[in-house]
């Protein structure tokens, strides 16, 4: 049986020991260097191309925060698992941010420390293996389309995820379907899938992320839509950056025809990455005052953000006259036109959401279902726009930068 080669970085020699007496309980493991420093660590790193290596944060000379940064950046085979005696919220985000696969909290048990070792050598094997797999990739002219709005609560993850299982059946093309709401996403559970790892799990990996580490993380609901879903704690989101969503966009860009998300109802620095990058936007609201206040701002601030009245697109959801505002007076306040309608049906909608089944698959014969199949055949057939989802950072935009 192939060893796992570790190498055990800490500025104390007393816990250097102790790693390696919890470590001598598993044959498996093999301990084949030491260092007391990130610098000392990146250099034994390089030259002895460990599995894993153990890695303090707090450290002379070079903290571990460094290192790891270097060493998944020049050795990214290797796995860098963070231990501290700081448990704080701060250092994890570090730590996943420098690109460690892990983090032990001391004092860890020999089974934690095992276990934490087994399981991040493991996802690097797999990882290794579908790089061997000789696959000729097409080239992918993708599209992402984010649905977003400024009020919660108007169906925007009814609809990405909708719009998402009805693009994958109608163009027979790849889907990728993301759940940016990363403290509340329902994705996973208006699709009933069953969540092994999220968003938050592959930011450990985003330094050497690339279609086949993607590949690991997403979720296959059985109409062929690949899905990435929200953390399963609302803590987990603030772990996520920009430049995450960035890279984990840019990624599946080259292996999905569509890209669909399904962002937050806030102008986060998340959800504006994803907006930036985004050929299209289906901004959702309802014909009730508070929520259309809200589209207002909204699209105030993609005004000011220089966002294309082409790529925003209104799509009214539970459309209705019958309580007192007219359509022509809903586009006259917000100075858009309404691209597409949604009639209320909340007997489908709801029944759909509790079954976890998508009515563009089990209730095609509906109003509402048409009516997605509709946005579906539009989103599908119109020709990518010059320049689209390649928009300046809002942070610049905003800032005149």
């Amino acid at each position: 049986m192939e060893k796992i080669k570790v190498v055990i970085v800490d500025d104390t020699e007393e816990t250097r020991n102790n790693v390696k007496t919890l470590l001598s309980f598993e044959k498996r493991i093999e301990i084949i260097g030491e260092a007391e420093n990130g610098e000392e660590a990146i250099f034994i790193v390089k030259e002895s191309r460990p599995d894993v290596v153990l890695m303090d944060i707090n450290m002379p000379v070079m903290d571990g925060i460094s290192a790891t940064e270097e060493i998944t950046m020049s050795v990214p085979e290797t796995a860098v698992i963070m231990m501290s005696v700081q448990g704080e919220t701060e250092y994890l985000r570090k730590a996943m941010s420098a690109g460690a696969r892990d983090f032990l909290n001391k004092p860890f048990s020999s089974d934690d420390l095992i276990n934490t070792i087994l399981k991040a050598y493991d996802m690097e094997s797999q990882r290794k293996q579908h790089s061997k797999v000789a696959t000729v990739q097409e080239n992918v002219k993708s599209k992402v389309i984010s649905v977003f709005s400024t009020k919660g609560g108007v169906g925007k993850t009814t609809i990405a995820s909708n719009v998402a299982v009805s693009l994958a059946r109608t163009t027979k093309k790849r889907v990728a379907l993301v759940d940016l709401d990363l403290q509340f996403g329902d994705v996973a559970i208006m699709l009933n899938a069953s969540v092994k790892n999220t968003i938050s799990d592959i930011i450990k990996e985003i330094n050497v992320l690339d279609v086949d580490v993607m590949e690991d993380y997403l979720v296959t609901h059985f109409s062929g839509v690949r899905v990435l879903p929200a953390p399963v704690k609302p803590e987990y989101a603030e772990y996520i950056t920009s430049s995450h969503v960035e890279r984990i966009i840019n990624t599946l860009k080259e292996n999905y025809h569509y890209v669909i998300v399904d962002s937050s109802a806030n102008f986060h620095e998340t959800v504006l990455a994803a907006l930036d990058m985004s050929d299209k936007i289906l901004f959702v609201s309802t014909l009730d005052l508070p929520t259309i206040k809200n589209v207002k701002s909204g699209l105030d601030v993609m005004e000011t953000l220089r966002y294309s009245k082409e790529k925003v697109r209104i799509v009214l959801n539970k459309a209705s006259e019958q309580f007192g505002i007219k359509y022509k007076d809903f586009e006259n306040t917000l100075k858009h036109k309404i691209w597409a309608y949604i009639p209320e049906d909340s007997q489908t909608v709801i029944t759909s959401a509790n079954k976890g089944f998508p009515f563009v698959m089990t209730r095609t014969e509906t109003k509402v279902a048409k009516a997605i199949l509709n946005i579906t055949n539009q989103l599908a057939n119109e020709k990518e726009e010059e320049g689209a989802g390649k928009d300046k950072s809002s942070v610049k935009k905003i800032f005149g930068i």
